[in-house]
């Protein structure tokens, strides 16, 4: 029913996760197949979603392999989206994609030096031909992000679009002998992960057999041994360390009492003014759709929210019927 609706493709979690360009990008573009592969199968035309098609990337640190790691991930997209999913439109090839820099490479010592790990990451992904760009605040690795570093966040990206021009100019680093064969290096590495999603059932059955959850929780722990082994250098961490007094917190945002009593008078007076009948009967389809396997779930959680049920009775309510989740990893 809502399947044409479908927008976006996200490899955050596998990044953020510290799952590697190349498996991240793989599993992403296994999860755009699947999604299109069910489309397809309820008798949708590819052309009549696929160039409704976003993707949301996270970008790291290492340039020039995300750089190479978004082209290739560009020449993977069209060559499935034609050859596989059998689209004929042109604009159903198209790799158009958001980027967001790492939080994850943030560190909390030394923050100010976040400033230039933004910036290094914005210039990976505008290199490698993003569409829209977040640029994370230098302190959010410490709290919400103060006012001054949003400001700063926001002017790295016009200080790199209107002073260095770097949006003027279509895939600057193609031709380089170094980027064309990383790319190449990235192709065959994508295709290996999408090759053994496939070989695994598709993404559905890795994800239930835990495939994906190795593969991602693997490459973690090898980052975080390299990292430990002093062979993964991250400054202010386990290189070019100084003494801190902590002032660096001072700055910090803090919550406004005022403004969480507020809130709070608002989510009371919103609960008091709606129907308590809605909200029973929509509570009660959600709780009936999470023991019912053939139900989909994220429909009646639309309705509850419809019905005026708030993000917590919803969680709530899926707690008690579906419990915690537990992470799988399979060796």
């Amino acid at each position: 029913q809502r399947a044409d609706e479908l927008q976006q493709v996200s490899d955050f979690q596998a990044e953020q996760l510290s799952s590697v360009d190349a498996e991240a990008m793989g599993l992403t573009l296994s999860t755009a197949i699947q999604y299109a592969n069910d489309c397809i199968s309820m008798g949708m035309d590819p052309d009549s979603f696929l160039p409704r098609f976003t993707f949301f990337f996270d970008i790291s640190m290492s340039l020039f392999e995300e750089v190479a790691k978004f082209r290739a991930g560009r020449r993977i997209w069209a060559r499935i989206a034609k050859e596989r999913l059998g689209a004929k439109d042109p604009k159903s090839w198209r790799f158009k994609f958001h980027g967001q820099t790492s939080g994850v490479d943030l560190t909390r010592q030394q923050p100010l030096n976040n400033v230039a790990r933004v910036t290094i990451q914005a210039l990976s992904g505008i290199l490698g031909g993003l569409q829209s760009l977040h640029t994370d605040s230098y302190d959010e690795v410490l709290s919400v992000p103060t006012e001054e570093a949003a400001r700063v966040a926001i002017a790295t990206q016009n200080i790199l679009r209107d002073e260095a021009g770097l949006a003027d100019v279509i895939d600057p680093l193609g031709g380089s002998y170094y980027v064309e064969a990383l790319t190449n290096q990235m192709e065959e590495a994508i295709m290996d992960v999408i090759n053994r999603i496939d070989a695994g059932g598709g993404m559905y059955a890795a994800v239930e057999a835990g495939l994906v959850q190795s593969m991602i929780g693997n490459s973690a722990l090898a980052f975080q041994d390299r990292v430990d082994a002093g062979e993964q250098v991250i400054v202010g961490v386990n290189a070019y360390k100084v003494d801190e007094d902590g002032s660096s917190d001072a700055g910090l945002s803090r919550p406004d009492r005022s403004l969480m009593e507020a809130q709070v008078a608002r989510v009371e007076k919103f609960k008091a003014e709606r129907s308590t009948m809605a909200v029973r009967n929509a509570l009660g389809a959600l709780r009936a759709a999470a023991n019912d396997e053939t139900q989909n779930i994220f429909e009646h959680v639309v309705e509850a929210a419809d019905a005026g049920v708030t993000h917590g009775e919803i969680c709530t309510c899926l707690r008690e019927e579906l419990g915690y989740g537990h992470p799988l990893i399979v060796a």
